[in-house]
């Protein structure tokens, strides 16, 4: 009777937050502002998730993105907390048979977020930066 004593409490899916610790980042998340630090050193100001996700399948160490939910939850709470902006593309796309995209723009606040991050987490983030640049 292993199935009477689950509750959909102990399934992740069903969690309503993310555990974390008061002010820090959960790994994608900090994944996330690190590649979109890496796209603005290579002169692209705002990102669409798409291209985020490319970005982080490059990088080594990075969070693996198993689903695009997965990264648009978690740039949904990056906007939430004040880290990321976003904004619909303009209609007057050079390409009009493919939808409007959402771009991304990371926020002085993010960038903090990303250069405050713990000191463990900084060498892997400096190697993953360079990585992303070359």
């Amino acid at each position: 009777m292993l199935a009477a004593t689950i509750d959909n409490t102990h399934i992740c899916a069903y969690c309503r937050c993310v555990r974390r610790k008061p002010g820090q980042l959960v790994p994608l998340e900090l994944a996330i502002c690190d590649a979109a630090l890496a796209l603005r050193e290579r002169g692209s100001e705002a990102f669409h998730g798409y291209e985020l996700a490319k970005t982080l399948r490059g990088v080594p160490g990075a969070p693996l993105v198993t689903a695009f939910g997965t990264l648009y939850r978690a740039l949904a709470r990056l906007e939430q907390m004040g880290l990321l902006e976003s904004r619909w593309e303009d209609q007057a796309s050079p390409d009009h048979k493919r939808p409007r995209r959402r771009l991304y723009t990371l926020t002085a606040a993010g960038t903090a977020a990303a250069d405050a991050a713990p000191r463990s987490a900084v060498s892997a983030r400096k190697r993953a930066r360079r990585l992303a640049r070359a």
